[in-house]
């Protein structure tokens, strides 16, 4: 099955009561080093993207001039990869993941 290209078409693959009522928006950072990841390591990232959108608390608060910005550590095929994201009530904006070399 081929990963659709649209966040709309993500979530209506991946249907979620409350999703229909958080946006999600995505980085241009963000969506370039998504589409650089094999396809198994996408499922992974899916994943942390649903436990963000259910309980954005998840993530660990950054400080000082990144205040503001949550950072969600996750497994990904054997490697730690970090997933950072900021939030308010209705709205997730995903900022930039990749392993912890890289971010």
């Amino acid at each position: 099955m081929q990963k659709p290209k649209t966040e709309a078409a993500w979530l209506a693959l991946n249907p979620v009561s409350f999703v229909t009522e958080i946006e999600v928006r995505q980085t241009s950072a963000f969506m370039r080093a998504y589409k650089k990841l094999h396809h198994n390591q996408k499922d992974a990232v899916d994943k942390a993207v649903t436990e963000i959108i259910r309980d954005p608390a998840f993530g660990i608060a950054k400080k000082g001039d990144l205040q503001g910005i949550y950072v969600y550590k996750f497994e990904c095929v054997k490697q730690r990869f970090l997933l950072a994201y900021e939030y308010d009530a209705d709205t997730r904006v995903l900022l930039l993941v990749g392993t912890h070399e890289n971010f």
